[in-house]
């Protein structure tokens, strides 16, 4: 299911607003797990990513709290629980810097996976079924973004 949001993102690659665009969809994919966050600091990086698309803070600013995003999520700890669940947070911090990054896709897929790892654990992110609804969920967000930024 990947394959038909980044199909579908890649449907706009001409479009003038094409990086507001991927902005917004991975900011609105990664709020989706914003509660499983465990660090304030990364918390803080996707609020600077809202306010860059909302064209509250400058382009410097985006750009350190991608660096922060990107540092924090390299060394984050992962689980100590047994049953993974917490693994959720490592991959949410990845949808946060990904985001922060440009790269849609790629936070959509950090924000699925930390999404279907956090409410089955372990056992849910080897049934590809788990993935159905967040997929099909991104897929009408971009959807909805990108008539938005059409208009």
């Amino acid at each position: 299911m990947s394959e038909t949001v980044s199909s579908a993102l890649q449907a706009y690659e001409s479009h003038a607003r094409f990086l507001a665009l991927k902005l917004a969809f991975a900011r609105e994919c990664v709020e989706r797990v914003r509660h499983l966050l465990e660090e304030e600091a990364v918390v803080r990086c996707l609020d600077t990513l809202g306010a860059y698309v909302d064209g509250q803070v400058d382009r410097e600013s985006f750009e350190r709290a991608a660096a922060d995003a990107a540092a924090l999520a390299n060394r984050h700890q992962g689980s100590r629980s047994l049953d993974g669940v917490g693994h959720a947070a490592v991959s949410a911090s990845y949808a946060v810097s990904n985001a922060l990054a440009g790269r849609a896709v790629q936070a959509a897929d950090y924000a699925a996976y930390a999404a279907v790892y956090g409410s089955g654990g372990y056992g849910a992110v080897s049934e590809p079924e788990s993935f159905v609804p967040e997929r099909a969920w991104q897929f009408a967000t971009l959807e909805r973004i990108a008539s938005a930024y059409a208009a």
